[in-house]
């Protein structure tokens, strides 16, 4: 890594295919948004030869066009991936957002990594890394990934490394803060006139050696022995500690402690081992390059410590694989010559080529035009159909930039590129056609923001359905629901960036204009008490006439009763073949609602009485006759509007926990309980009217300053307060 004293790997330029996975590192970039992961990437592509200049490859296209770019607040809002070459290593760099709302590409690029960068700024506070950031890494800790800190944007002027440092370790490090130590130490440069000083190099901790960028390369010199090292003994010393804590080898601290000097070379193997179990995370630097330089900041150090530190894809377990029918399969660990085992992580639409999946590959090798068996199941509730299907890939590739350079083949352990795959949806299995196999699916994000859309005109009312089924196919954190109750469809979110990213897709991607309208939610009425009424239809117009009168009582029934219909005729005043009409009726009549338009729900209708006649009598009479008989019952009784009550938790930190609690009186709901949860976090209770609760996933983030997160399940529907009840009557009965 950086810290070899007297090596220097070179860089290899552009990446090619791999020929071994042990010549492969998978590595996401993880961290806020503004947190600098973009502009690293650039850096390091600079310096591995792979662009020509900050942020562009060889034919001029910017490395960040890869990455869709919301160009209103020059956000990231996909994952992308920049491969390179350095030291005979192709490195996958995988790029994510930073915002909360693109959780789901987050999520895909640590599913194709074995190793984690979490980009930090030296100018942010403590906060930017109390919410998301401190989260993902708890599931990275959950799972054994190897990790390592980045500490970026030292070039700013309240740039504070010492103290960034000190904050990783406290969030970062838990019960083992000396697992998260410095290798390096920025050196500054003369203050300009306000006062700043600009970092001009790096001090390694374990080689002693000064590593100076100042001239737009980096130079390696020895240390001023009277300025500069006594500066770094104490620092240097805990390092060493902390690599003699996480070694293999239990004689290091007894030499130690006896004062032994210790092999610089065995400290350097001993920290990689460490980092690659995932037990021991440096922190690095880095700034920019200077405006010409071919080198930025650190960079040369971060890339030796992803080839010697972080681990091959041969270290990372094999993936849990079945049949399709759930029958449990084995899978040698990243084996080029073992079944295909690959996933897809991510699906993009060209408007050149159609359809591009971003696919890791596990095991075996998937080659150009081979034809695969594609497996996805797990997402049907968010519009995704399960499906087992054979399809012919198209080209593979290897995406830098706008371009696609060619592959013939991918091996297990690495990533590529697949063109023209048409069902293939994010997170499904790809294998031999004549082997499929299933892969266990990552956990995604439930969407809890809903948008409820209509097409804006009749050219796009054709186009919806198709634009819909190709967005979520490429999100699998969006939910699509054609709400039968409400007659609308409703794009589940993770946020209200989410939301605006899916509606410019649709317009800019598949040419679909929408409107988004106020969403529904499903109420329902019941009888508060018990009712009669009488439901006569007679007319006669000359010819057959219509006959038909029965008369009905109504009673409330427990929640969850549905309907329920009782014959109490007695002595044929409602002939036998007709009953049914009348419970056909006022089924029909409940379902449309009695009194705002809202289903009739939990309720028994008793038909007690009616008359018929001989001839004029009939179905359609008697269905017709059940329906007025309802509405009249309904004209002289208390009608309960039902709304649907959420039960909701709430994991958020204990400093907010009140915040939380009290907002959740105010959205009229009731706290159950409260639990103590890992990581100074409390998991709230309540049970929530989910009218008050459609904005609740963009307030609580604002709410708990990012690091609140909540589920919700129905619990059931109950009565609304009478002022608001009331007040979606006249609502209804002005539209009507």
């Amino acid at each position: 890594m950086g810290d070899k004293a007297n090596t220097h790997p070179g860089a290899a330029g552009r990446a090619t295919a791999a020929d071994h996975p042990a010549s492969v590192r998978n590595v996401v970039l993880v961290g806020h948004s503004g947190s600098g992961k973009t502009t690293l990437v650039e850096a390091l592509a600079l310096t591995a030869g792979a662009v020509n200049r900050a942020g562009r490859v060889e034919d001029g296209t910017a490395v960040s066009d890869f990455d869709e770019i919301e160009h209103r607040q020059q956000r990231s809002v996909q994952l992308s991936l920049v491969p390179v070459e350095w030291g005979g290593c192709k490195i996958n760099l995988l790029d994510t957002p930073g915002y909360a709302d693109f959780v789901g590409e987050l999520r895909a690029g640590l599913r194709a990594a074995d190793a984690a960068l979490f980009v930090v700024s030296a100018s942010d506070g403590p906060e930017t890394m109390a919410g998301a950031t401190r989260m993902v890494w708890e599931e990275c800790a959950a799972v054994g990934m190897p990790r390592a800190i980045v500490v970026t944007h030292l070039e700013a002027a309240r740039s504070d490394f010492e103290q960034m440092t000190r904050t990783c370790e406290k969030f970062f490090g838990g019960d083992d803060p000396d697992a998260v130590i410095p290798l390096y130490l920025p050196l500054h440069g003369e203050p300009g006139p306000d006062g700043h000083a600009p970092v001009t190099g790096l001090l390694g901790l374990l080689s002693q050696r000064v590593f100076d960028y100042a001239s737009g390369e980096r130079e390696e010199s020895e240390p001023d022995p009277g300025g500069q090292l006594p500066l770094i003994e104490e620092a240097r010393n805990r390092l060493i500690e902390g690599i003699i804590a996480e070694s293999e080898d239990e004689t290091l601290m007894d030499r130690y402690v006896a004062g032994e000097e210790l092999d610089h070379k065995s400290l350097v193997q001993d920290l990689e081992r460490a980092v690659a179990r995932g037990v021991f995370h440096p922190v690095l630097a880095a700034a920019p390059a200077a405006p010409g330089a071919r080198q930025g900041i650190g960079t040369v150090e971060l890339l030796e410590l992803i080839t010697g530190g972080f681990p091959t894809p041969l270290e990372r377990a094999a993936p849990v694989v079945t049949t399709p029918s759930g029958d449990p399969r084995t899978v040698n660990a990243c084996d080029p010559d073992g079944p295909l085992v690959a996933e897809v992580v991510k699906t993009a639409s060209d408007p050149y080529v159609g359809r591009v999946s971003l696919v890791r590959v596990f095991s075996g090798t998937l080659r150009a035009d081979d034809t695969v068996h594609v497996s996805g199941h797990g997402l049907a509730d968010r519009g995704h159909e399960d499906h087992d299907v054979d399809e012919r890939i198209g080209a593979l590739s290897m995406p830098f930039g706008k371009q696609q350079r060619p592959l013939s083949h991918c091996i297990a352990g690495d990533l590529a590129c697949v063109a023209k795959l048409g069902r293939a949806e994010t997170g499904d299995t790809l294998s031999a056609k004549d082997d499929p196999l299933l892969m266990e699916p990552w956990d995604m994000p439930d969407p809890l923001l809903p948008m409820a859309i209509r097409a804006h005109s009749k050219p796009d009312e054709d186009r919806l359905s198709q634009g819909l089924s190709r967005l979520v196919a490429e999100d699998p954190t969006m939910r699509l629901e054609q709400n039968q109750d409400t007659h609308q469809v409703v794009l589940w979110c993770l946020g209200e960036a989410h939301a605006d990213v899916a509606l410019e897709r649709l317009r800019g991607r598949y040419g679909v204009q929408v409107d988004v309208v106020p969403h529904k939610v499903s109420l329902r009425e019941t009888f508060a008490d018990r009712s009669a009424g009488r439901g006569r239809h007679v007319k006669q117009s000359g010819g057959h006439g219509q006959f038909a009168i029965c008369e009905i009582e109504v009673e409330p029934l427990p929640g969850g009763s549905g309907i329920e219909f009782v014959d109490k005729v007695v002595g044929g005043a409602v002939p036998r073949q007709f009953i049914p009409s009348v419970e056909k009726g006022v089924r029909a009549q409940a379902a449309k609602g009695v009194a705002a338009g809202y289903p009739l729900i939990d309720v028994r209708i008793t038909l007690l009485d009616g008359k018929a006649h001989s001839v004029d009598s009939s179905d359609a009479a008697f269905q017709t006759a059940g329906a007025l008989a309802l509405r009249e019952a309904a004209g002289d009784a208390r009608i309960h509007l039902l709304e649907p009550v959420a039960e909701v938790s709430v994991l958020v930190s204990d400093e907010y926990v009140g915040a939380v609690m009290s907002d959740l009186s105010g959205r009229r709901g009731r706290v159950l309980g409260t639990e103590q949860a890992p990581g100074a976090r409390t998991l709230v209770r309540a049970e929530v009217p989910e009218i008050e609760i459609g904005r609740y996933a963009v307030d609580l983030r604002s709410l708990s300053h990012g690091t609140g997160r909540f589920s919700r399940a129905y619990a059931r529907h109950e009565p609304m307060p009478p002022q608001l009840s009331e007040r979606i009557r006249e609502q209804a009965q002005d539209v009507s």
